[in-house]
This record gives C-alpha cells, sequence and structure tokens, in this order.
C-alpha cells in the first residue's frame, strides 16, 4: 500500500476554482472520480491524518499512486464531466447502484430501417424508443398484442423478416392484421416508419388524439351504413382503452414527472421511482447503493449521485419535466442546469409539499421501504461480505494486501479437440465482465515436433500469452514478440516481424485514451482451476517471464482444497469461509465462461454447407450467392452463367461451383419395384 504522504500535491499547487479530479493506483488505473466546488478544499480533506478518514476512503487513499485534477468554469461543467469520466473509467471506489432486478422494456427501433416493437432488457441502444420499465414481460406482450390492432407495427426478427421478403408471403400476423407487413411491400417504408411514430406517441402518453380519431372514423362509418368498418373502429377502440386501464391514473393528465423515493440505514440506501407520463404511471424501477462506498453518504448526496446516473446517459425525451425527490442535493442549482441541458427545456427539481404529487411520493417511499427489507434479507453483494472475503484470502494465504482484483483461468476441452481456455475477472468480490477474455488453445510443440494438448501445457501456454501481454503493455512492445493466437477477445499486438504493426510505446497508459492498456493491470492474485499439477504449470509459466509479485493458487473441486505453488499439503479453508465462497465463484464463473465458449466452437465445426471447400469461395461470397438465390437447392439448378452474375464470382469459379454442386446430387436412377422398370 502506497502512503498518501508519497504523492500528496502541495497546497499551493492545488487551484480553488471548481473542477473534477481523479486518482490512480500504481498501475495507472482511475480507481476515483469525484467533483468540487474548490479543488484545493477537498483535495487537502484527503491527506489529513489517515486514522481519521473513513476505512472506505482510507483505503482508496492508500491504493492510489497519484492524483490530477482538471479545472472547469462552473460546476455544471463539474458535473457533465464528472459524470461522463465514472461512465468512461468505472472507478472501483465510486458508487454503484445496482438494479434490484433486471426490468424489461417495450422498445421501438426507429434507427431501423423498417423500426420494430420488441421486449428489450439490459444497456439503452442508441436510436432505440423506450417505454417502461415494466415489472413483468408478459405485461408488454399483452399491452403489445393489444396495440398492434390500432398499430400494427413490425414485431418479427430480422430472420423471420428477410425470409418472409424472399418468399413473397408474410408472417401469420400479416395475415391477421397485426402487422403492417412492409416485408412484402403492403406499405412503404415512410407509411410504416408513420405507424411507428404513432405507436411511440400514443405510448408517451399521447392517447386523447387517438381516442379521439377512432371514435370520429366510428361515427362516419356509421352514418354512411359502413356498420364492418364501424365495428372494426369499435373495437379498435376498445384496445386502446383496455391498453390504458393497465396504466393507473395517479396525476393530471398534463403531469409528466418521475417521483424518487428513498428509505436508507447506516450502511445501504433503497432507491424507487415511478415514471409518470400524461398522468399515468408508465413504468417503475429500484436500485439499491452502498452509502458507505464513498465515505458515509448522507441522503443529499445519494439523490445527487442517482440523479447522475439515471439521466446522465439520457436523450433529450428521457428527461421529464418535473423531477420529484424527497430530498435536495446538495447543490440543487447546478443540478437543475445540467438536466435542462439535457432536456433542451426548463426541468423543475423539487421536494413536493403537498396535494396528489405528495401522496404519490408516499407510496414509492413504502415501495422503497419494502425494497430495502427485502434486500436486508438476502444480499448477496454485501460489501461487509465482500471485505470480509478478501480478508480471508490474505490471511489465509499470507499475502501482503488484499487480493482487490482476482483473475481465475481454466481450460475446456473434449479428448484434446477443440481445447479452449478462459480469463475471468473480480474486482472487489464482483465480477468485470467487460474484462474476461477468451484463448483458443494451440498446444506446445515439443522437441519430437509432437503437440501437447493436455490441461498442464494448456495452462502453461494461456498464462505465458496473458503475461507477456502485460509485459508488453507495460513496458512497450516494440522489442516483444508475441503470438497470441486465434483469440476473439483477445487483440494481436505484432512484433518485430514481417509486416509488423509497431504501437507506440507509451508505458501502462494508452496515450490516446488515457486509461491502461488492455492487459496492463495485473492481479494479485491468479486461481486457476485445478490441484497440484494446473497450479505448477501457472507458476512455471509466470517463473519463466520473470514476474514474482502474483501470487498462484488452484482450487481443486474434489475436496475444495485450495493449493499453492510449491506446498506439498493444500490450505484448507473452513467451509464457512467467505474466502472460500469468493474461490469457488471465482472458480465456476471461469468454468461457466470456459465450457459455454468450448460449445460454440464444437458447434461452429459440426456445421457444414454443400459450400463448404469449394476452392475460391470465401464466407464474402458465400454470403453473397446465398442472398442472391437464397438457398442452395436454387443454386444447384442454377446454370453457370447466372451464378457468374453475382458480384465477385466470376466464370471459372461459377463452373466450379455448379460442378460441385451437382456432384452432391444423388445420381442413382429410380426402379420400379414392382417392373423392375428405370423410371426417368
Amino acid at each position: 500500500m502506497a502512503d498518501p504522504s508519497s504523492y500528496r500535491p502541495k497546497p499551493g499547487e492545488i487551484p480553488v476554482d471548481p473542477g473534477v479530479y481523479r486518482f490512480r493506483d500504481k498501475d495507472g488505473r482511475v480507481i476515483y472520480v469525484g467533483k468540487a466546488k474548490s479543488l484545493r478544499s477537498r483535495l487537502s480533506s484527503y491527506f489529513q491524518d489517515i486514522a481519521a478518514l473513513h476505512p472506505r476512503t482510507r483505503t482508496m487513499v492508500t491504493t492510489g499512486a497519484s492524483v490530477e485534477w482538471t479545472v472547469v468554469r462552473n460546476e455544471v461543467e463539474a458535473l457533465q464531466l464528472e459524470y461522463s469520466w465514472i461512465k468512461e473509467y468505472d472507478p472501483r471506489f465510486n458508487v454503484k447502484y445496482r438494479d434490484d432486478k433486471s426490468y424489461p422494456y417495450l422498445a421501438v427501433t426507429m434507427g431501423e430501417t423498417y423500426p420494430r416493437a420488441q421486449v428489450m432488457r439490459g444497456a439503452k441502444r442508441k436510436g432505440t424508443r423506450y417505454f417502461g420499465p415494466y415489472a413483468h414481460a408478459w405485461a408488454i406482450r399483452e399491452t403489445l398484442d393489444q396495440l398492434l390492432r390500432v398499430f400494427p407495427v413490425r414485431t418479427c426478427s430480422s430472420g423471420v423478416f428477410k425470409r418472409a421478403g424472399q418468399v413473397g408471403r408474410p408472417c401469420l400476423l400479416g395475415y391477421i392484421d397485426k402487422c403492417s407487413a412492409p416485408c412484402v411491400g403492403r406499405v412503404t417504408e415512410d407509411e410504416h416508419r408513420e405507424i411507428a411514430a404513432d405507436f411511440c406517441d400514443f405510448m408517451a402518453g399521447n392517447t386523447a388524439r387517438f381516442q379521439k380519431r377512432l371514435a370520429q372514423e366510428m361515427r362516419d362509418a356509421s352514418a354512411d351504413l359502413d356498420f364492418e368498418t364501424a365495428a372494426r373502429r369499435r373495437d379498435d377502440l376498445g384496445a386502446l382503452e383496455k391498453a390504458l386501464e393497465r396504466s393507473a391514473v395517479v396525476l393530471g393528465d398534463a403531469t409528466d414527472a418521475d417521483v424518487f423515493g428513498v428509505s436508507d440505514d447506516e450502511l445501504e440506501a433503497a432507491v424507487q421511482v415511478f415514471h409518470v407520463r400524461g398522468g399515468r404511471i408508465r413504468g417503475q424501477r429500484g436500485w439499491v447503493v452502498d452509502k458507505q462506498s464513498e465515505g458515509d453518504l448522507g441522503l443529499a448526496e445519494v439523490i445527487e449521485r442517482l440523479l447522475g446516473q439515471v439521466y446522465g446517459g439520457e436523450s433529450g425525451d428521457g428527461v421529464p419535466r418535473e423531477v420529484l425527490v424527497p430530498v435536495l442535493p446538495p447543490d440543487p442549482e447546478p443540478m437543475a442546469q445540467w438536466l435542462q441541458g439535457l432536456r433542451g427545456s426548463n426541468v423543475d427539481l423539487r421536494v413536493p409539499q403537498r396535494g396528489d404529487k405528495r401522496t404519490l411520493m408516499e407510496t414509492v417511499q413504502r415501495n422503497a421501504t419494502q425494497s430495502l427489507a427485502r434486500h436486508k434479507v438476502a444480499r448477496a453483494g454485501d460489501l461487509t461480505a465482500r471485505s470480509q472475503a478478501l480478508q480471508d484470502l490474505q490471511e489465509a494465504l499470507d499475502l501482503g494486501q488484499a487480493p482487490l482484483r482476482i483473475e481465475c483461468f481454466d481450460v475446456s476441452h473434449i479428448q484434446g479437440t477443440n481445447v479452449v481456455a478462459s480469463m475471468v475477472v473480480f474486482e472487489d468480490g464482483l465480477p468485470r465482465k467487460a474484462e474476461y477474455r477468451r484463448f483458443i488453445v494451440r498446444g506446445t510443440p515439443a522437441p519430437d515436433g509432437t503437440v501437447r494438448l493436455d490441461d498442464t501445457a494448456a495452462m502453461d501456454e494461456v498464462l505465458t500469452r496473458r503475461f507477456r501481454r502485460y509485459l508488453a503493455d507495460r513496458d512497450g512492445a516494440n522489442d516483444v514478440e508475441l503470438d497470441l493466437g486465434d483469440s476473439p477477445d483477445v487483440e494481436e499486438i505484432a512484433g518485430t516481424g514481417p509486416g509488423a504493426r509497431t504501437p507506440p510505446v507509451s508505458g501502462p497508459i494508452d496515450e490516446t485514451t488515457g486509461k491502461p492498456k488492455r492487459f496492463a493491470y495485473p492481479p494479485q492474485l491468479v486461481v486457476v482451476d485445478g490441484g497440484k499439477p494446473q497450479v505448477n504449470a501457472a507458476a512455471h509459466a509466470l517463473e519463466a517471464l520473470g514476474i514474482d509479485d502474483v501470487e498462484v493458487v488452484g482450487l481443486a473441486k474434489r475436496l475444495e482444497e485450495v493449493w499453492v505453488a510449491d506446498d506439498d499439503f493444500p490450505v484448507i479453508l473452513p467451509r464457512t469461509s467467505e474466502g472460500l465462497y469468493l474461490l469457488q465463484r471465482v472458480r465456476d464463473e471461469a468454468h461457466r465462461f470456459a465450457i459455454t465458449f468450448h460449445r460454440q466452437r464444437r458447434s461452429k465445426a459440426m456445421t457444414t454447407s454443400a459450400l463448404d471447400g469449394i476452392p475460391g469461395l470465401g464466407d464474402a461470397r458465400r454470403k453473397a450467392l446465398l442472398k442472391q438465390f437464397g438457398s442452395v437447392k436454387k443454386m444447384r439448378a442454377a446454370p453457370p452463367e447466372e451464378l457468374a452474375t453475382v458480384p465477385g464470382i466470376g466464370p471459372a469459379l461459377a463452373a466450379t461451383i455448379h460442378d460441385r454442386l451437382r456432384e452432391d446430387v444423388d445420381t442413382t436412377p429410380a426402379v420400379n419395384l414392382s417392373t423392375g422398370e428405370v423410371l426417368d
């Protein structure tokens, strides 16, 4: 651990202006981002007596190795820069809001040529309109089924859409008038986009004009004695009203607001938000946050960071006219200005005092209280439990510091075929999936020329490849020749061979992004799935590279023994140990990741086509053939001249394709079994 006084800036060097600061560790990785009205006052508070700091803050400043800052003009700019840096660097010591469950959204992909309505979870995508979140996916599907009568927008996948266009027939929804069938040209691209836009307007709360329009069309059709059309409009109007019944009316028609409620204790806070659009509750969402991730956060600071996370990635239409909170953030004016800048118009950030909005906030508050109670019953990501697990491992394995970053490796194969390996990363006891890696193992050539593909050889190869990349990223790759192999998640760094790319030598930090290079951040602990042979192979790989500051252990499945390199006896952790539980989670995650990749590789190897093996026919030309003909059967029936009309297919290649496809046809003549006559 670093001594904070070793990198403490002189007080006179720190400006008194507002700005944003970043703490980095010894490897150059950003571990904390914060903002301040006065940089000098805020940064000086971190370098006081260590014993007076909050334990989490004390860990942060002792983990850090440097601090840097950027001066801005005002607090609004500081807010914007802080949220953008937190999103970019994902610092480990900043507050992390965790969804209390995975919420589905009703999404309309307006960025596509033919927009599609569907259920979506996870990160939001650019060019897509989202409505919700909903409590259950089936609620979205029932609402969508009702609205497709009035707004027949496309709901099928890209594969179904393309196949329908190729065969010239729509799917079932097209036949029952729940899809406008743009795949077969029933409506043009512009007409279908207009339908999707109307659907989005209705979901956004502009419902009155559609109800009035349908009611008027029903009356006009009835007056013209067109009772069939009048009956259809009556049913459409009923479908809209039924869909609206699912959203409770809680406020006036013009109300467009997000209502937040917070319930907290000394350690954690549970947050709930109701999204009210057009006076109706359109969605609900919740988070749980460790209040002590940045010291002892007050309720106002929780609200400030929450608003930054909720609206930091939103487009203008995601910010409502009113944001109702139980407590105003410490600096409400800059926050309100920031929200107004996102929306492009006025945003009212306030605490409701009376009336229907106050009543609704009390309802949201009760939901937050119940959410916190449920989380306390079973909190898998409890900060205290994670800290205890890291401390248990430090003591049991006699480590110099707690293993804040753990990397686990596993090998998967079937009798030496399709050998692959996985690397998973846990930081602060939680998975960091963005840094997972997969390796395709080629094997180590023996002196007699044979290739070894057993578990120990594979483990040696994978560890060597991973840490050679670490050394290259740390020291510069110009004088290090690497061979990482065919790995989809590991970029090649060329060495000094022919045609080699020469990356800039800049140490562990990438000059273009300011972040550590992909493999420049070393773990404190390496875990391998296996016993003593696998651990010794991993330790041998690190020793050969001259790396002596990374501990290597293995977790054997049968008795859950922890093996340390060069020890004759394993370390036995108690079955109730949080450290053992963490090692089991890391090992199981590495096994899951490896076997998933192995199955993908095996399935790909088993997938064959009549086009495989034809000389000169690569992936691009195969795709061009299938795009034009639709199937191998149609290619087989086409003459070479027609095959040659496909871009990239010349006369010679067309003749080869025609001959190869004709060879696959069964030329055995058909025979009438009763007469023995050969049939045509």
